[in-house]
Formats: C-alpha cells, sequence, structure tokens
C-alpha cells in the first residue's frame, strides 16, 4: 500500500472542523492513512507473546517505552513499573498547560489470552496482512488500541502539541486475568491516577456498519460486574447398592434446574436506557419497537419479554447468572458425598455482592445447599454520559462515519475501566475500531482486523483527544 502521510495541519484543520461542526473541513480526511512507524511498532507487539503462557508482559513494556524514550518522553515523564519482573506497565505522560488540572488517561492493555499453534491456521505470533487483514493473536485485543496510543503520544510530543491539561496514558500488563499486578496494583502505588478527570480506553467500543448502511458508533460508558459462587450440595453418602433419596449430585441437579429458570428482574441506568432508544433507531420493524420500548424505560409486556429470548440483549437487560462448571462424587461404586457447580455472574451496576447471593440461595431453596462466593464482586458504577465529553465524541465520529448514530452501550464483560469506575473515575470505551460482528475473534481462533481500521482508529483518537483537550 502507498504510504499517505497527513499533515499535522491538516489533521488540525480537521479537528477545527470537526469542533466547530463544519462539513467542509472534515470532508478532507483520508481514512486510509497508513504510518509505516505505527505498523512497525504493532507488528513488534504482537510478536511478543505476552499470554500467560508467554511467561512475560515485560519484553512488550520496554519495546513501547524504547519508542516513546526516542521520541523525546523524559524519564520524568515516562515509567515501566509492576509488581515483579514479568508483569511490567507502562506510564507516560504528556505535560499539559495547567498542571494543577485533573488529568485525564489513556487506557490499553498488553497482555493478551494464550493461543495454542496447532489451532491456528498460522502462528499467532507471528503478523500476517491478507487481503485487508492483520492476522494475530492481539490484533483485536488489544495491540491496535496500545500500538495507536504509542503512535498517537509520539506524534503529540513530536508537533509540540501541550494539551490543556496532563494526559497520561497507561498500558497495563494483566487486564486479561485478574488486574493484580496492573491496574488495580497502579491504583493502590500511583494515587494520582484516582485524580484524573476521566479515562478514554482502547480497550471498548466499537463501530458497526449494518446492512442497512447506517452506522453505530458504541461508547462503553458502564460494565456488569464479575462474580462467582461455588453452588455445593452434601450428604453422608454410602454404597451405591443402596441408593437413598437425598443424593448430592440429584439434589445439585435440581438446584441448577431452578438457577436455570430464575430470571432476575429488568432494571435500567441512564447508560443502558439510553443505549436501548438510540439502538431503536438503527433498527427497523418489530425489533426496533421492541428496542423502543426499552428506551422508554419498559420493565415487562411483550416487547421485553422477546427482548429477554434474544441472548446478548438478555444481558443487558438484568443480572445473569449461569453454571459453567461441574464437580461431584468420589468412586463409581460409592454414593456421592458431595457435589458441586461453578455459577458465574454478571451483576447489573449497582447490584450487590449480597444481593445476589441471596438471590441465589432463595432460588435454590434447600437448606443443605451452600452458596458461596469463591470470586468476589467489584463494584463498578455506571459512568455518567457527561456532556463536555459525549457532544466531542459525536461531532468527532461524525467526521469519520457518515450519518454515525453514537450508542453508549453497558457491556457484559470487564476491562480496566472496572476498577477506575470503583476508584470514582468515569471511563469511557471508545476504541472506534470498524469490523463486523461477525469477524469479532477477540481470544478465539485467528484472531484479526481491518488493516483500514487500525490506522482509523489511531487518527479518530488523535482528533478526539485535540477536541477534548486542545483548547
Amino acid at each position: 500500500m502507498r504510504r499517505v502521510s497527513l499533515p499535522s495541519f491538516c489533521t488540525r484543520a480537521m479537528v477545527l472542523g470537526v469542533v466547530l461542526g463544519s462539513t467542509t473541513v472534515s470532508a478532507q480526511y483520508t481514512p486510509s492513512v497508513r504510518d509505516d512507524e505505527h505498523r512497525g511498532m504493532f507488528r513488534e507487539l504482537v510478536e511478543i507473546n505476552t499470554s500467560p503462557e508467554g511467561g512475560s508482559v515485560a519484553p512488550a513494556a520496554r519495546a513501547a517505552a524504547a519508542r516513546l524514550k526516542a521520541a523525546g518522553f523524559t524519564d520524568a515523564d515516562l515509567q515501566t513499573i509492576g509488581p515483579n519482573a514479568s508483569c511490567v506497565n507502562v506510564l507516560a505522560t504528556l505535560r499539559g498547560k495547567d498542571p494543577a488540572a485533573r488529568p485525564v488517561l489513556l487506557l490499553a492493555h498488553l497482555d493478551v489470552v494464550p493461543a495454542r499453534r496447532e489451532d491456528w491456521q498460522h502462528d499467532p505470533y507471528v503478523l500476517r496482512e491478507e487481503d485487508g487483514w492483520f492476522l494475530g493473536r492481539g490484533t483485536l485485543d488489544n495491540k491496535a488500541g496500545a500500538s495507536a496510543l504509542v503512535a498517537n503520544m509520539i506524534r503529540w510530543k513530536r508537533e509540540g502539541f501541550v494539551p490543556s491539561r496532563d494526559i497520561v496514558m497507561v498500558l497495563t500488563c494483566d487486564e486479561e486475568t485478574d488486574a493484580t499486578g496492573g491496574m488495580r496494583w497502579l491504583l493502590r502505588e500511583r494515587p494520582r491516577l484516582r485524580e484524573a478527570d476521566y479515562a478514554l480506553n482502547t480497550d471498548a467500543g466499537g463501530v458497526e456498519r449494518r446492512q442497512s448502511g447506517k452506522v453505530a458508533f458504541y461508547v462503553q460508558a458502564a460494565e456488569k460486574a464479575y462474580v462467582t459462587f461455588a453452588i455445593t450440595a452434601r450428604n453422608e453418602g454410602g454404597h451405591s447398592s443402596v441408593p437413598r433419596p437425598d443424593n448430592a449430585i440429584y439434589a445439585l441437579a435440581a438446584a441448577l434446574g431452578r438457577i436455570a429458570a430464575y430470571r432476575f428482574p429488568v432494571q435500567y441506568n441512564p447508560v443502558s436506557q439510553a443505549s436501548f432508544a438510540r439502538t431503536a433507531m438503527l433498527e427497523a420493524g418489530p425489533l426496533g419497537e421492541d428496542l423502543a420500548a426499552a428506551g422508554r424505560g419498559d420493565t415487562a409486556g411483550p416487547a421485553i419479554e422477546r427482548l429477554s429470548a434474544i441472548p446478548y440483549i438478555d444481558s443487558d437487560l438484568r443480572t445473569t447468572c449461569v453454571a459453567t462448571m461441574l464437580s461431584g462424587g468420589h468412586a463409581e461404586n460409592a454414593l456421592p458425598q458431595s457435589a458441586t457447580a461453578t455459577v458465574n455472574c454478571r451483576a447489573f451496576p449497582g447490584v450487590t455482592e449480597v444481593e445476589v447471593r441471596r438471590t441465589l440461595e432463595s432460588v435454590v431453596a434447600d437448606p443443605a445447599i451452600t452458596v458461596s462466593t469463591t470470586y468476589p464482586l467489584t463494584p463498578s458504577p455506571a459512568s455518567p454520559l457527561r456532556d463536555d465529553i459525549l457532544p466531542a465524541i459525536e461531532r468527532v465520529a461524525g467526521a469519520f462515519w457518515t450519518g454515525v448514530t453514537v450508542v453508549p452501550t453497558q457491556s457484559a464483560g470487564a476491562t480496566d475501566g472496572l476498577y477506575l469506575r470503583n476508584a470514582g473515575v468515569p471511563v469511557f470505551g471508545v476504541s472506534a475500531i470498524e469490523i463486523p460482528p461477525e469477524e469479532d475473534r477477540a481470544h478465539g481462533l485467528d484472531e484479526r482486523l481491518p488493516v483500514r481500521s487500525l490506522y482509523e482508529s489511531r487518527e479518530y483518537w488523535n482528533a478526539l483527544v485535540i477536541a477534548l483537550l486542545g483548547r
């Protein structure tokens, strides 16, 4: 592909057009802009195995830090830190005009989930470019985001861009596991992160072009909370030749049947309700009408029943719990003395661990069965849809995607934003990655990312940061 450079004055003019609502200037933007330096960094990150099986995230952290240092970031503004030698995070600060103002955080993570070579068509840790796609583990989740942030931090440093307040880029080392050495560790060891005005996250949100031609730009502003329980049935057991009615496995199976049939009540918050209302604008026919009912805040009725039958919509309507693992018995010729199911729940923001556990106990309705927490819930309140941030996101998105509708979303999965929201920092996921939903292979086989999306998302982030912090 021919390299196309976008001079800084053109970028600034495009952003000014976005901020002022102009359509003539923004039309000059070329979304296929490619940067070979960015591509080289992206390749370097993808080809470092940062999964738990790879042994260490440190080489990727050092690689990103080396590029930032070469661009002019001093030791005072660039740190590679973590709780141990393998879990290393990167903090880079672009100093702003007002050192007393609360900083803004830009988030990505460097770690990836494991990928087995024998399952993939090609080596997952060798970047391939084929037919308009980048292939490799982490291309989508989340090394595209990490490389875009580093590329823009380098750009801003070289161009002499001074934001209105400090910008702190945070690349974490263990978002895909438990964040104990990444975001949670950083919030404890670097208290200034807790003082941030807000954070923008590359690891959530996205762009979807529908068959109708309409475009949705998703802004993740809330996350359901992850909590896991062990449901255990116990009794004295005995010899299998003399069955007894209180079999632990049967008791557990009956309890799981009751959990499977139970639905938590429908709930809304400003983010989820706005999401339904905006999504209704993108859908025609009966589904659009049903989504509009959710957008009005309906909690019951035929429309809500129909939406509840669609798993990905149902997960946005309520807390959900599902059995994911089973174990029981100790010998094939003995009655089981215990049987345990792992039940994973995603709690609606504001619902507590105690509330979920008590609900499960009520549904199980068997005093011989215990419900105990195995992975505790970290509260994560929905971020406010701030009128100093959402309009800028909408204006910039409108310059990149004609006729776009910005849709606030609440995700069922967790990101590093979970811990920041818990610390009182609003987080907005605006990855700006455009990919068809059926091609979303994050965590899956042959993960891939449209080549155009890598560069397009980088340019979106450049424009958005300047729109928000360039004044």
